[in-house]
């Protein structure tokens, strides 16, 4: 041995048995080769699916071609891990219990198998790699502990009537009478479901927005309801919010100098209509009564104001004389198609679904705001009490709203004419505007046949 060579101690091996475990316990991809951008693909379910395994015992298996991501929140039976909120195991409302087995995911019932019952065991999509490749696609397994294995179905279509739009990711409970068995399933990107096969009887369907992702229909979230049988198709499901104070006001807002909007908790009922018997608008100094000329849902009310606006846009143009009369009322030349077929080039086609779209239109679009118009104009530094007695929501729950109306001190004022047409009705007997002096005859005689009281007042000439 030689004099004076460096001998390692105990703590130094120590040191580096330290050091070689860090480094074993951080899992990672292999370094070197090509980035990997393939998700992670099933290779197998144990059992296999739709089959019969009497007295089963084991745990069911999603195994794959990789070690799968754990993800960053543990799996302790709270319905709070990344993978507890992956996997939807049926029937049964407790959290399943759910193992992180590298390329293996392992899922039991809390309180076991039971035998005779049909199991469904479905893998949302959602699993990441190392690498953070995401698998998007669904699997489901099915599978009885006994007897024969059922062939009904349910399917159906889910609508977020809020939204005005198919619900994509909604939670569906199909619930067995008189049993109870709960089976759960999560609609598609269509908000369609399909669920089966199911034991033969009869089914407590529930549709619910599942906000917070919990898998779990909460007290405050939109769902719909329906009875059916098994193996019949599930009338479409309208999902709106369940409150049972009925609707509040929340805001009430200074449009400009002759209207507001009224602004509310939650949607309300769209076939309900609101007019003087109803909705009341007092002055809070002296308690007056402010005249209204309309009140109507704000979607609806854009839509007259945009008409009345197209309007008095096409007198102004009529009224221009450096206009040529052949260059006013022309229509704009129509779009010329690009070359080829489908949408331009780094677009993709959108594909319309037909029957979700001919289904929303069977119904009226909820709304939560309302415009009124008012005959006078209102007050700068005042205050409005405005009460609406018997609105109703969107599940027709009715109450007596209030709110306060505050102008402030500078108030804007409408724009030229947009405050005589508000309503259908009102558009008959809003008089149009006299044309400008200094017209030739041609015009003036193409405004008197466009009056609708030239006939019944004619213009006396003056003396």
């Amino acid at each position: 041995m030689i004099a004076g060579a460096y001998r390692p101690g105990p703590r130094f091996a120590a040191a580096v048995a330290l050091l070689i475990l860090l480094a074993c316990a951080k899992m990672g991809p292999p370094p070197g080769g090509p980035p990997d951008r393939v998700p992670p693909r099933l290779l197998a379910t144990v059992p296999e699916s739709v089959g019969v395994y009497p007295d089963w015992k084991s745990d069911v298996e999603f195994r794959f071609d990789e070690i799968v991501s754990e993800g960053g929140s543990p799996n302790q039976g709270l319905g709070t891990g990344d993978l507890e909120k992956l996997i939807l195991l049926s029937p049964t409302s407790k959290v399943p219990v759910i193992h992180w087995k590298r390329s293996r995911i392992t899922i039991h019932p809390r309180e076991g198998w039971k035998p005779n019952r049909v199991y469904r065991v479905e893998l949302l999509p959602g699993l990441f790699d190392l690498r953070r490749n995401r698998l998007d696609t669904t699997t489901v397994l099915t599978f009885s502990t006994g007897g024969t294995l059922p062939t009904d179905t349910l399917k159906g279509i889910v609508v977020d009537w809020v939204a005005g739009r198919v619900a994509i990711g909604a939670l569906v409970e199909l619930i067995l009478q008189p049993d109870s068995l709960v089976y759960r399933a999560v609609t598609d990107s269509g908000g369609r479901f399909h669920v089966g096969p199911l034991p033969g009887g009869e089914y407590l369907v529930y549709a619910t927005i599942d906000q917070n992702r919990d898998l779990r229909r909460g007290s405050r979230e939109s769902y719909d309801s329906a009875v059916v049988t098994g193996g019949k198709a599930v009338p479409p499901l309208w999902t709106i919010p369940r409150d049972t104070l009925g609707p509040r006001i929340t805001q009430v807002t200074a449009l400009d100098s002759l209207s507001a909007t009224i602004t509310f908790g939650g949607p309300l009922d769209p076939a309900q209509r609101f007019d003087s018997t109803t909705v009341t608008l007092r002055r809070q100094s002296d308690s007056s009564i402010v005249r209204f000329r309309s009140v109507l849902p704000k979607e609806l009310d854009d839509s007259l104001q945009r008409i009345v606006l197209a309007r008095a846009d096409s007198l102004r143009i009529a009224r221009d004389t450096t206009i040529p009369d052949s260059a006013k009322f022309r229509k704009p030349p129509p779009a010329r198609p690009g070359p080829g077929k489908g949408p331009p080039p780094g677009l993709r086609e959108v594909k319309v679904d037909v029957v979700a779209e001919s289904l929303l239109k069977t119904r009226p679009k909820l709304f939560q705001a309302l415009v009124v118009r008012m005959d006078s104009v209102l007050v700068p530094e005042a205050k409005y009490l405005v009460e609406i007695v018997g609105v109703r929501s969107a599940a027709g729950v009715p109450a007596t709203a209030r709110g306060v109306l505050a102008i402030p001190k500078k108030v804007t004022l409408p724009p030229p004419d947009s405050a005589k047409v508000t309503s259908p009705r009102d558009s008959a007997a809003a008089p149009t505007p006299e044309p400008l002096k200094g017209l030739q005859k041609a015009d003036s005689a193409r405004f008197k046949r466009a009056r609708p009281d030239t006939a019944a007042n004619p213009v006396k000439p003056s003396p």
